[in-house]
């Protein structure tokens, strides 16, 4: 093909990829939800776990304080926070403390209060009762309360409405000045905020994340106040900026040096562009299919599949390594593939056995991997040949390669030393200390230890829920959950009292159960009574008894009003409060009491169990559901192994051969888990899926040496493509190991110890020595090198 025609269908090339990539753009949707990555929940905790984790009160909290500025300027910053807030809809309530009013308590909702309120619990609405409260009225009007209790007086002439909003405070409210929440200390103003939507909706958690920036900015104008904000959407936002951040310039190290490297390592400008053709094609080729094959793709299937660049760099490399003057470029990919298309089928195989994982992440990740590495590998073998130089320099005769290659046949074969090598990776595992497994989900969360204080401080300052433990209690309805929780109040009282705990909430605090209502009703007079009761109370007071018609209405209606149930909470502010701690599911209702301050764990658990509950320790759940998740992948693993096996057997068909490619393979992956277990380091899910990507890299550089068969010239061309691939996936898999975020630092040094071995242990073992020119070449094919060729 002469250059204008190559230049042409080059540009054809990339303008197909452009038009690819602005169809797959209008069809994929991202997800950060973590879930996609855990296994289908078996047990009630670890279904509450993953529920709670996505969509529960908790995921939806942030923590607000501001500080650098005198107490009174925070807290007027504060009311215009919660102004500018609560007019957003991305949020379901912003308190700060200042709400303990009627503003507490919808609209809808007034005229039920005497169901909704335990003050007339222990005595009846009579003459007595109306007249202590009237008396009390009077004293309130001759006193700064005047403004706000003169409104209420016609229809609540007991303030039984801001008994209920003071009842529905959190039961461990911080110190109150200048009218909002403070700290102890009086130096930082607080606000708790919860959102609309879970906390793994990255794209809702940045909108409200950006809302409360933007509402401190208007409020704090230049008092030099600070802001700070934790929770699990805050940690969500840092987080994703953070790995935004490293990613683009790891990607732009990595795009550099792969220019640099090809460059120098072809001499040639057209070698960075040529390379660059499979990889878009392979990138392009993944996200495609998963973006047809699923809803939504997990941002770090993205990114993991993105770190394929190096399994798929290596497919361009070894066709331009191996091209020179005499051979076709059509004939030298054909000669190629027998060993590309077995790498591709292996690795293609082990990924393939996550689709039966029963995880959706994984799936996903095994979609996006076989379609880009096909992808990947049909466009070296079919598009590439048309584009490249049909002679370029040859490199087996690079003086620098042939010098390197003499140094290296005089390295020692390897014999019984792999065996003691084999023994000591043994011995290392055997005697690593800590934990070989590491269960803990918080610990692969890149949140600072700074962040994780402050988080923790503001959680015990607030009275926010314990994240950790939560009280749970089934019924076989709503009605039945809550009034087993009902029950349950006087012991978390006493526990309160008791110094075993700081605070809990629960939905029953809000909306009682039907009995209780009902029983409240009950006790309210007929409406002939309760009017000859308010006439004998008015009569030794200075008010009118026609000035409580409304009363006197609102008494009547609850009295004969039917039970509130939570569906009648829908569109007041209590429904989302309520929904977060009562939960339907197929079996019943459960009842969830959300626990805050937790100095006294068996106390609490062996409370809440005497009242037919359960204290679930979400850390337990997730341990469990991270073993599971462990299971499955290392069942996978076993499946893939054996099928890598099987198809490298296929492809050589002696024992011989399929020993030397499969050996530096199963070494590495010894030598990996020898070197993190002996360097402290606890195995994560991450390590296992990044021990197949390193696999396969250590297939493929075992698989060329061993094509490249007895030719001198031929292992010298393979040694240089095999330096270029492990160099720049080397380069790729090193910064990653240097991230700060826990995942892309477990990828990238498992990988990074996997290629440097990998390299070593192929170069030793797969490699041939190769005739020298002028010297029959040994015997390739199949039947190369039996069993008596030295090793």
């Amino acid at each position: 093909m002469s250059p204008a025609r190559r230049t042409a269908f080059a540009l054809l090339w990339l303008a197909a990829l452009l038009v690819a990539g602005w169809l797959i753009g209008q069809r994929l949707e991202l997800s950060g939800d973590l879930r996609r990555f855990m296994p289908e929940p078996r047990t009630p905790a670890q279904k509450l776990l993953v529920d709670e984790l996505g969509d529960g009160p908790g995921s939806r909290l942030l923590l607000i304080a501001l500080s650098g500025a005198a107490a009174d300027d925070l807290a007027e910053q504060s009311r215009a926070m919660v102004a500018a807030l609560g007019a957003n809809p991305d949020f379901e309530f912003v308190a700060n403390g200042a709400d303990a009013g009627l503003e507490a308590v919808p609209e809808s909702l007034r005229p039920y209060r005497y169901l909704l309120s335990p003050a007339l619990d222990g005595r009846r609405l009579d003459a007595d009762y109306l007249g202590e409260q009237l008396d009390e009225r009077l004293q309130d009007l001759g006193s700064p309360m005047a403004g706000l209790v003169e409104p209420l007086l016609p229809s609540d002439p007991t303030l039984e409405m801001l008994t209920l909003a003071e009842a529905w405070q959190p039961k461990a409210a911080p110190q109150r000045l200048h009218g909002v929440w403070f700290d102890r200390g009086g130096g930082e103003a607080l606000l708790l905020a919860q959102t609309r939507a879970g906390g793994f909706d990255p794209t809702a958690q940045q909108r409200a994340y950006d809302a409360v920036q933007d509402a401190f900015a208007v409020a704090a104008g230049d008092s030099g106040a600070r802001l700070g904000m934790t929770g699990p959407g805050a940690f969500s936002v840092e987080i994703g900026g953070r790995t935004a951040r490293e990613a683009q310039w790891i990607g732009t190290i990595d795009s550099i040096a792969l220019v640099l490297l090809l460059l120098v390592a072809y001499r040639s400008w057209r070698a960075p562009l040529l390379g660059v053709l499979p990889l878009a094609t392979a990138g392009l080729a993944g996200l495609g299919a998963v973006a047809l094959a699923f809803e939504a793709v997990h941002g770090i299937t993205i990114a993991f599949g993105f770190t394929l660049i190096g399994v798929v760099q290596d497919y361009p490399i070894h066709f331009l390594s191996q091209q020179r003057a005499g051979i076709s470029p059509r004939d030298n990919v054909r000669a190629l593939w027998p060993a590309l298309l077995t790498g591709v089928v292996a690795t293609c195989i082990a990924y393939l056995t996550f689709l039966f994982s029963g995880v959706d992440g994984l799936r996903q990740l095994a979609v996006f991997t076989i379609c880009a590495l096909a992808a990947a590998a049909l466009a070296t073998r079919f598009g590439l040949p048309a584009l490249v130089d049909p002679a370029p320099r040859d490199l087996a005769a690079s003086p620098r390669l042939q010098a390197l290659w003499r140094g290296i046949q005089r390295l020692p074969r390897p014999r019984w030393s792999l065996l003691l090598v084999a023994l000591a990776c043994v011995a290392v595992l055997a005697t690593a200390r800590g934990p070989f497994w590491e269960n803990d989900l918080s610990k692969l969360t890149p949140v600072p230890a700074d962040g994780m204080a402050l988080d923790t401080r503001l959680r015990q300052e607030l009275g926010a829920p314990d994240v950790r433990y939560m009280a749970v209690l089934r019924g076989a309805n709503a009605d039945a959950a809550l009034a087993a929780t009902e029950a349950l109040h006087p012991r978390l009282d006493a526990l309160v009292v008791e110094g075993a705990l700081d605070g809990w909430d629960s939905a029953a605090r809000y909306l009682p159960p039907v009995a209780t209502q009902q029983a409240r009703q009950r006790s309210l007079p007929e409406p002939g009574e309760l009017r000859a009761a308010l006439a004998d109370a008015v009569a030794a007071s200075p008010f009118r008894e026609d000035a409580f018609a409304p009363f006197l209405a609102d008494v009547e209606r609850a009295r004969n009003a039917a039970p509130l149930r939570p569906a009648d909470l829908a569109g007041t502010p209590l429904a989302a409060t309520v929904e977060g701690l009562l939960l339907d599911t197929d079996g019943g209702a459960i009842a969830l009491v959300s626990l805050s301050g937790i100095s006294d764990v068996q106390a609490v658990a062996r409370t809440v169990g005497e009242g037919g509950g359960e204290l679930m320790d979400m850390k337990v759940a997730s341990e469990s559901l991270v073993a599971e998740y462990r299971g499955r992948v290392l069942a996978a693993l076993a499946v893939a192994a054996l099928l890598l096996a099987a198809t490298v057997w296929l492809s050589l068909r002696t024992p011989a051969r399929v020993a030397r490619v499969l050996l530096p393979m199963a070494l590495t992956t010894l030598l990996i888990l020898a070197v993190l277990r002996g360097f402290g380091v606890e195995l994560n899910l991450f390590h296992l899926v990044a021990l197949i990507l390193a696999a396969g890299l250590g297939l493929d550089y075992a698989l060329f040496f061993e094509h490249a068969g007895d030719r001198r010239d031929d292992q010298l061309r393979t040694l240089h493509a095999v330096l270029v691939c492990s160099l720049m996936t080397l380069l790729v898999f090193s910064l990653l190991a240097l991230s700060s975020i826990p995942v892309l630092r477990a990828i990238g040094s498992t990988v990074a110890i996997g290629v440097f071995c990998n390299f070593l242990l192929a170069l030793l073992v797969s490699r041939h020595d190769g005739a020298e020119p002028g010297e029959p070449a040994g015997p390739t094919g199949p039947g190369a090198l039996a069993e008596g060729t030295p090793r």
